[in-house]
């Protein structure tokens, strides 16, 4: 269970538009959605081993309506040679219409890693013409950590993976069993920016969880399904921030040479 924790509702004008933002499309999907997933377009283990590096494509369901799909437009040289760090933008399109629902745009930056104090990976996200926000790596010594921003460049949420040992390390247990059911899963947690304690069993209000479609598929190729679980009191516009945020985790921890999971 999540707990209550979340963003302050809208209290002013200014909130009230940062709360608003994105298109009505945006709005229509995501107004009363709770969960989303995620799921990557398979592609085979020759593809990546002959340097093909296929462009990345997602489709979006909500329940079990199939609502958007994505495929990622960047420069093949930099899928081949620089792939995990390479820029790319991604549309979500509404799966008829072919409207924008959302736009994710990441810049070519240093890997993320430990100890970092520049060169941060970033990516910032569209709706249309309106600007919803941002996230961006922060430094850290073992845990990756990150922070979504909204418009105004105001923090909104902290977003790592789950710890153990008083946060020292990521808890591979927090899925389950590694060698039962928790076998491939591997998640990120969605807290306030407001919270202080975000270690160990410290409340959560959402969760991007990476699990397999089975296990022969996880070792042998490279599509992924994620579990977007948002904050209940969460807007549209920030619910697309989330979205983007797994679009972006996905591209640094679970792609290109860098694929091994969180801290690999």
């Amino acid at each position: 269970m999540y707990s209550t924790l979340g963003p302050t509702k809208a209290s002013s004008p200014l909130e009230a538009n940062i709360m608003d933002r994105g298109s009505e499309i945006l709005k229509s999907h995501l107004n009363r959605c709770d969960q989303m997933e995620i799921i990557q377009t398979r592609r085979g283990w020759c593809q990546d081993d002959l340097g093909c590096a296929p462009r990345t494509e997602f489709n979006y369901f909500v329940g079990k309506d199939h609502v958007a799909t994505s495929l990622e437009d960047s420069d093949p040289c930099y899928r081949i040679f620089c792939n995990g760090i390479h820029p790319f933008i991604m549309e979500v399109k509404e799966l008829h219409s072919g409207l924008n629902i959302l736009t994710v745009e990441r810049p070519f930056a240093c890997h993320a890693s430990n100890c970092k104090c520049c060169c941060y990976q970033e990516a910032s996200f569209f709706s249309d013409d309106d600007f919803l926000g941002r996230i961006e790596e922060q430094f850290y010594c073992c845990i990756p950590q990150f922070v979504v921003y909204d418009n105004v460049n105001r923090p909104m949420y902290k977003i790592h993976p789950p710890t153990c040992c008083s946060g020292i390390f990521i808890d591979c247990c927090a899925e389950g069993n590694p060698f039962g059911r928790g076998c491939c899963r591997q998640s990120f947690r969605v807290y306030p920016f407001s919270q202080e304690n975000t270690d160990d069993d410290a409340p959560f209000v959402g969760k991007i969880l990476k699990k397999p479609i089975s296990v022969l598929v996880e070792m042998f190729t490279n599509s992924e399904i994620y579990v977007l679980d948002f904050p209940s009191d969460s807007s549209a516009a920030q619910k697309g921030t989330l979205i983007g945020s797994t679009i972006f985790l996905n591209s640094i921890f679970f792609q290109g040479e860098h694929s091994n999971g969180i801290g690999a």
